[in-house]
């Protein structure tokens, strides 16, 4: 008989444990629901306390795991470096705090199930195997993982029609994007023979001539399912309606974690297989950049519901992620994870906001609905002013670090006219972030909100308000550890 090699499980230890965790969940949920609905509400408090305990212990595996030195498992498919560490570690906070919040936002509405915390755990699993995919097997492995299980979550108020049409529309619209990702990888494959990244890259640097142009063809298809992933123009079609449709949790939890986590893998594949390729895929993301900051900015200005506004929001500050990347150097990439890491902070703040503005027991969606804020509810009001100046990118406030990043790149990488285009395009979208707080402070006050609304989310807009507040004084650690992630995907 032949040798048997077994994989080395060792640095994949976090996603085994977090797998694990998410079925004795499904299971203890399964067999402990019966009795109605007040045993149901228990059985899911349990579940998500549990959920947040596992995603406390795979955070911990990730840090043991980590190695001076890259690890590959799993013939090649699976990659632990710095970069992938990095990406884990702010995946799985993103995932604990947009779980932690959302439990008072599920019991309100009557929608608390166990279900819920299960699929968050496996969404999340298939971000980890995302950030660490070094294969494009591997890579649709966990890209679908995610989906799937965000195709249930944006669907999960059932009763609600809204919802329902946020699961299918985001169903269909992710589907048509697999497709095109794996139309991409199947010509890759065929002109490459290999689907490994390392392979690919020797490939097509191997000889240096020009790569046949069904590479090329094949890495636009795989950049257009990525983009769809991560909300970019011209594939940012489902954002708005997802965004407003799903529940609040679960709008917070699609605007930050999973989009980290297909940021992180657009840079992996771009740099790594495709490194050589720069010359041919630059425009491609220049493009996207500019259209998505353009579209963003302009098209936030006419929207009156504050989900819809944080969508086009979120698809703007994608496009100046994406100047880093446009960059293709370690400063660049470097900018993008600070960035990234900077505008979770800022989204889960605004979300947590939003989750604390009850009246009657009802979400207030409208922006006119916030008029008057400051007076009946100030520290609120004072906690999303932070977070919408620090969008703008106010000195001295983490968001004005992060887009400060960004452009020095722009401009060392040599793209001036990008850099330009970005800070009128933050120009712009200044102009519906502060319309918020001048409605917060200056229109005349409406009925108060629910004093006992959102109380995991008060914690959490303390939290995030600070961070913003005093990164200026700290933000040593996020840069360096951002610098050695980024080395990670040049080989140094």
């Amino acid at each position: 008989m032949a040798d048997v090699n077994l994989p080395d499980l060792t640095p994949a230890m976090p996603e085994i444990l977090l797998a694990v965790a998410a079925m004795g969940l499904l299971m203890l949920g399964a067999f402990t629901r019966d009795g109605g609905e007040a045993a149901a509400l228990r059985v899911s408090r349990q579940v998500a306390m549990l959920g947040l305990v596992a995603l406390g212990v795979t955070l911990a595996a990730v840090l043991m795991v980590a190695t001076p030195s890259a690890a590959v498992t799993f013939e090649g498919m699976f990659i632990l470096d710095d970069f992938a560490i990095f990406m884990k570690l702010f995946v799985l906070v993103g995932a604990a705090l947009s779980l932690f919040m959302a439990q008072s936002y599920l019991e309100l509405h009557r929608i608390a199930r166990f279900e819920f915390t299960v699929l968050l755990l496996l969404a999340t699993l298939g971000m980890l195997l995302m950030v660490s995919a070094n294969d494009f097997l591997g890579l649709y492995l966990g890209l679908e993982m995610q989906s799937l299980a965000l195709y249930v979550i944006a669907a999960f108020h059932r009763d609600d029609v809204r919802s329902n049409e946020a699961g299918l529309k985001y169903f269909v619209l992710g589907a048509l994007a697999s497709g095109l990702l794996l139309y991409g990888t199947s010509l890759i494959y065929g002109y490459t023979g290999t689907t490994s990244f390392a392979a690919i890259a020797d490939t097509l640097h191997g000889d240096g001539a020009l790569p046949p142009a069904g590479v090329i063809v094949g890495l636009v298809f795989v950049m257009a399912g990525l983009a769809f992933k991560i909300s970019a123009v011209p594939f940012h079609m489902w954002t708005p309606d997802v965004y407003e449709g799903a529940p609040t949790p679960v709008t917070a939890f699609f605007s930050v974690t999973p989009k980290l986590a297909a940021i992180g893998l657009l840079l992996r594949v771009m740099l790594e297989p495709f490194g050589s390729l720069f010359g041919q895929w630059q425009q491609i993301v220049i493009f996207i950049s500019v259209a998505s900051m353009v579209l963003g900015a302009f098209a936030a200005i006419s929207q009156t519901n504050i989900k819809r506004l944080m969508a086009y929001s979120s698809i703007g500050h994608v496009g100046y992620a994406l100047i880093g990347l446009a960059v293709g150097t370690r400063e660049g990439v470097t900018a993008v994870l600070i960035y990234m890491v900077i505008y979770i902070v800022m989204n889960l703040g605004a979300f947590a906001c939003i989750l604390c503005m009850r009246r009657r027991g009802q979400m207030l969606v409208n922006i006119s609905d916030l008029a008057g804020l400051s007076k009946t509810s100030p520290a609120i009001a004072l906690g999303l002013a932070i977070f919408m100046f620090s969008m703008v990118g106010i000195p001295p406030l983490a968001g004005f670090f992060g887009k400060l990043y960004i452009f020095l790149a722009a401009i060392k990488g040599g793209l001036f006219t990008l850099a330009i285009i970005g800070v009128l395009s933050s120009v712009v979208a200044a102009y519906y972030y502060l319309r918020i707080v001048k409605v917060m402070y200056f229109d005349e006050a409406a009925e108060p909100i629910d004093r006992d609304a959102g109380r995991e989310a008060k914690w959490l807009i303390l939290g995030t308000a600070l961070l913003i507040v005093i990164f200026f004084l700290i933000p040593g650690p996020l840069v360096s550890s951002a610098s050695t992630a980024a080395a990670a995907l040049f080989g140094s």
